[in-house]
């Protein structure tokens, strides 16, 4: 006995019909024993014979045609593979051996055939037989086959060595690919060579964003609900949404299309990833943050990992909708801001931190002069008067690196009224901190630590990674000097995203930096469907350089520190209104 899989157009899921040895009439004759009433299959259309778990199918001349993977079977005949897909019309079939099925008995519940079918009829369905586990989308898997031969002959046609030696530019390419692909989907649709199921303009879309552009990511980065893409070589691509992980349909053609993609997003921003240089740091032109990492240091083939970003600059207020925050937290934090605070955001990986210091950036008067300095430029600012800085890795010879060190440095030079670092990760931390020392209040950048007295001990981990002999009070006197205020964001085990705490660095007491929280989210729970619970508000403590925001012509009701405070205190100004600068 076999099983036969037969999904019908625009059906979710296969229909299961089992056969014992013998031949099977396939069309939408009475007299067919699988029926599929259709206008684009003929009476007789095909002769499915099953023999000792072989099947094989016959043609009967249909005037249509029988496609087995892609290929037209007109008046032949063909042995039936498990993993072969059979198209009849809108239909497609999939036989395997029906094995495990007690008594030969079915495990599904099919629609009705006409003529001896071998299913339990509708009444006796009670839904209590456990259902047989759906197997791939086969039209997926045809569509894969036909757009991989599309492509190889698209790439056959189109010589791109030839044309990019003859002088061609990046727009004439692609009209070049735009009419070669047109040419070649037209040849097959004329040779009937294009199963009917499959939408030729689709396919042409497809084969063009893989060979031209990025492939199948180009349609995971135009979906908003993905926040990041994993491709683990060219078989397996997850996405996340609202933080969990998903694995998504999608696949490359080999590891050579995969590594195709990658040349096309380092290329443009002078970046290379080579044998001699396997990994690298890129963006997107929209700013998501891209690392590659090929053979031999990845064992899985090429891979990507894409870190989303939203189209939309987030705003305070959508922080507040989300639950990350509350808009005293945010009034809070705007005040701190625009007092010229400097102010360090920490978190793991994934916790969102460079959004966060993208929000925080535009608290930043626009009259004011910013200096951004980032390994790869991902921030976004609406003030007119931003310099954006990018370090540069070395050249192939090893030679013409500038690092973020260099940058913050250099920024000095430039007469900024604030520097705002991507991410301090090394040696540029004591630099930051000595332009936070020296005149240059208000800066701002991201650490990764695990919580904000962990930013203490990473900061001065990284200024002794400067090569730089000091001792730790040293060290410990420069952060508390520098830093003002720690933000800590943290990842929840349900994938949201919070702050977590918001810190004052008050001082020194012996060898020891002194914090206070003003902020903290307190975990109370999980709740149903693994959502965590909790609250987030003030602690009571109030900030030291509190009495600054009057003298700086802020008003800021001291209630917003109060835990029982229970309405939104807004951030006023003494000239008047509530976005006065």
């Amino acid at each position: 006995m076999v099983a036969l899989y037969i999904t019908r157009p625009g059906a979710s899921s296969p229909e299961t019909l089992h056969l014992d040895d013998g031949r099977f009439l396939a069309g939408r004759g009475e007299a067919c024993r699988i029926r599929l009433e259709y206008p684009d299959v003929s009476e007789r259309h095909a002769m499915i014979a099953v023999s000792g778990g072989n099947v094989r199918i016959e043609d009967l001349n249909s005037s249509n045609g029988t496609y087995v993977n892609g290929e037209p079977l007109f008046g032949g005949a063909a042995a039936l593979a498990p993993d072969t897909l059979v198209q009849i019309g809108g239909c497609l079939l999939r036989a395997a051996p029906a094995e495990g099925i007690p008594g030969g008995e079915p495990q599904t519940c099919a629609e009705a055939f006409d003529g001896g079918r071998d299913v339990r009829p509708e009444e006796e369905c009670d839904g209590s037989a456990p259902a047989q586990e759906a197997p791939e989308d086969p039209l997926a898997e045809m569509r894969r086959q036909v757009r991989e031969q599309i492509h190889r002959e698209l790439i056959s046609r189109l010589d791109l060595k030839r044309l990019t030696a003859g002088g061609i530019d990046r727009e004439g390419l692609e009209r070049r690919a735009r009419e070669q692909l047109h040419e070649i989907v037209e040849e097959v649709r004329g040779n009937g060579r294009l199963p009917p199921a499959l939408d030729p303009d689709g396919i042409e879309a497809e084969v063009y964003d893989e060979a031209m552009r990025l492939g199948p990511l180009e349609q995971l980065l135009a979906d908003d609900s993905v926040t990041e893409i994993m491709v683990n070589g060219p078989e397996r691509i997850y996405v996340e949404r609202r933080g969990k992980l998903e694995l998504t349909p999608y696949r490359f053609t080999d590891a050579g299309s995969v590594m195709s993609v990658i040349e096309r997003i380092v290329s443009p921003i002078g970046r290379r990833i080579d044998e001699s240089q396997p990994y690298v740091d890129a963006r997107l032109a929209d700013g998501s943050r891209v690392n590659a990492v090929i053979p031999p240091l990845s064992l899985s083939g090429p891979v990507i990992t894409i870190r989303k970003f939203s189209r939309r600059t987030f705003r305070a207020e959508d922080f507040v909708r989300f639950g990350t925050w509350t808009r005293n937290a945010a009034e809070f934090m705007r005040a701190a801001v625009m007092l010229r605070k400097n102010v360090v955001v920490s978190g793991g990986t994934g916790s969102g931190k460079t959004t966060l210091l993208n929000l925080l950036s535009g608290f930043i008067p626009r009259s004011e002069r910013i200096v951004t300095i980032e390994d790869a430029a991902e921030l976004r600012l609406d003030q007119p008067h931003v310099i954006r800085m990018e370090a540069r890795p070395p050249n192939i010879e090893g030679r013409g690196a500038v690092t973020i060190r260099d940058l913050v440095r250099n920024s000095l030079r430039m007469r900024p009224d604030r520097i705002i670092v991507g991410e301090c990760r090394g040696g540029e931390a004591l630099d930051m901190l000595q332009a936070m020392n020296t005149g240059h209040d208000g800066s701002l950048t991201t650490v990764h630590a695990n919580s904000p007295r962990d930013v203490v001990s990473r900061l001065e981990t990284m200024v002794l990674m400067g090569g730089v002999e000091l001792p730790s009070r040293a060290i410990r006197e420069q952060i508390a000097g520098a830093v003002d205020v720690i933000i800590h964001e943290s990842r929840m085990s349900d994938g949201t995203r919070k702050i977590a705490s918001i810190s004052e660095v008050s001082g020194m007491e012996g060898q020891q930096i002194v914090m206070q929280e003003i902020f903290a989210f307190r975990q109370t729970g999980i709740g149903p469907g693994g959502k965590v619970l909790g609250s987030f508000g003030p602690t009571g403590n109030v900030p030291a350089f509190h009495e600054a925001f009057a003298a700086n012509g802020m008003i800021l009701d001291p209630a917003i520190y109060d835990p029982d405070c229970d309405r939104d205190v807004r951030l006023r100004f003494a000239s008047g209104g509530e976005d006065a600068p």
